[in-house]
């Protein structure tokens, strides 16, 4: 079946956030005593819902994180957002050839996902088309969130596309059905076409792999 829906992820397909976030995790972590690189960081929690996360970082430092832990990362990780974040490069130039219908379906909560469109002028591209786990009460792997947007946009779940960049919302993907693209790095390519998604490399190429499949 052909492509007649688009749902992109939010972090690392369209906005260039996991090296910025993680960054930012990693400095705040290592106050309470855990180091941690950056690249392990990103292999760790990317695509995973912040609970996941916390839980990962209290087993490595065998103690419970502060109650106002998230609520300060979450802060910290907005003024770096402010500062720093950039749309993924080639993104722009794709969404400008895509005339197909699109959404933007994240695990990030809602206001994360409206900032970081907001500052890489993306909003206006998504605005009243933006899903997020955090409103369902369901995270990737689960298909809920994908299934959820494109019912919402008036579409069955074999006539859409995810564009994905983690191995849990390829998953998700598979999962609901729907044909998934990975956009990843080479060194990631093997895991993502293993989870089920047919991998690209670069925004640009994406208009041309959505027309002949």
């Amino acid at each position: 079946m052909q492509t007649e829906l688009v749902i992109f992820d939010c972090d690392g397909v369209l906005v260039d956030s996991e090296g910025l976030g993680n960054r930012v995790l990693v400095e705040f972590v290592a106050e309470f005593g855990l180091a941690m690189k950056l690249e392990e960081a990103i292999l760790l929690f990317k695509g995973c819902k912040m609970a996941d996360c916390v839980a990962v970082i209290e087993q490595r430092l065998e103690k419970k994180m502060p109650q106002d832990f998230v609520t300060q990362f979450r802060a910290r990780t907005a003024e770096a957002f402010e500062r720093e974040l950039l749309p993924v490069e080639g993104i722009e130039a794709a969404l400008d050839k895509i005339n197909l219908p699109i959404c933007v379906a994240s695990s990030g909560p809602p206001e994360k996902i409206q900032l970081a469109l907001r500052v890489t002028n993306l909003l206006p591209r998504f605005e009243g088309r933006i899903f997020s786990s955090y409103e369902i009460g369901s995270w990737k792997p689960s298909p809920d969130l994908f299934l959820h947007a494109a019912k919402s946009m008036g579409f069955q779940a074999p006539s859409c596309t995810i564009i994905e960049d983690s191995i849990l919302g390829v998953r998700a993907g598979v999962a609901a059905g729907m044909r998934v693209f990975g956009y990843t790095e080479q060194r990631e390519a093997t895991l993502l076409e293993a989870s089920g998604a047919r991998v690209f490399h670069s925004m640009y190429q994406l208009p041309c792999l959505l027309s002949h499949y």
